[in-house]
């Protein structure tokens, strides 16, 4: 029977490697799929991976109807055995609902794959339905490192090398990006250092100070008001 599974994890725990990966194990045994995206780092209708490999999706915007979209596809003739659907962290709450509706009355296979929480710490309004819906949650298992080695359990965000916790849930930006003025970047960090606002930038600067015993990097300075 088909079933709607979360692939789920941080940032840099490879879930659009996975995501292109399911797609083509698939489609070598000749099953037809839809690959879905949502603000993809390298831009509109492509899903892409950090290690390099991409390929073109349908962006679902706001207004996208799965349901309509998949019925509308079967009607005309084609063949829909799975969908492929990254970046699902974005989708609406109503979007996760129209994936298990196809799962549960098309008998299609969902495959979703993103990010649980924000940089706040807070669930993706998808995430979470996926959570509350899905046939089955799996955490990746390639696990992404924070710069102090351990597991990186958060998502940061990064603005101009510091790290902010307030702002929009949603801004589009990329770790493989320098750091420039107004630039927004991610990193993934432990819960320890996510919870001290110590990004990697923040504990080099730490390092460098002479005022700054080894044993302190774990101590977040905290940033002036405004």
């Amino acid at each position: 029977m088909a079933e709607l599974i979360f692939f789920a994890g941080t940032m840099d725990c490879g879930k659009s490697t996975l995501a292109l990966q399911m797609d083509h194990n698939h489609r070598a045994r000749g099953r037809v799929g839809i690959i879905f995206t949502r603000l993809d780092r390298s831009g509109e209708a492509v899903l892409s991976s950090r290690l390099g490999l991409s390929t073109s999706a349908v962006e679902v915007a706001e207004e996208l109807d799965f349901w309509e979209t998949v019925v509308a596809s079967l009607t005309a003739g084609a063949r829909v055995d799975y969908l492929i659907c990254d970046e699902a962290q974005f989708y609406t709450r109503e979007q996760v609902d129209q994936l298990a509706r196809i799962v549960d009355e098309l008998d299609i296979e969902v495959f979703a794959f993103g990010i649980t929480s924000d940089f706040r710490t807070e669930l993706f309004p998808g995430s979470q339905r996926l959570i509350e819906l899905a046939d089955r949650t799996q955490v990746l298992q390639v696990s992404a490192l924070c710069w102090c080695g351990r597991r990186a359990t958060h998502n940061a965000r990064v603005v101009d090398g510091v790290m902010v916790v307030e702002g929009e849930q949603v801004v589009v930006g990329d770790t493989a990006e320098p750091a420039r003025e107004s630039h927004v970047e991610y990193e993934v960090l432990c819960r320890r250092h996510h919870m001290r606002r110590m990004n990697s930038r923040a504990a080099q600067t730490a390092a460098q100070s002479a005022d700054v015993l080894p044993f302190d990097l774990d101590a977040c300075p905290v940033p002036p008001p405004g």
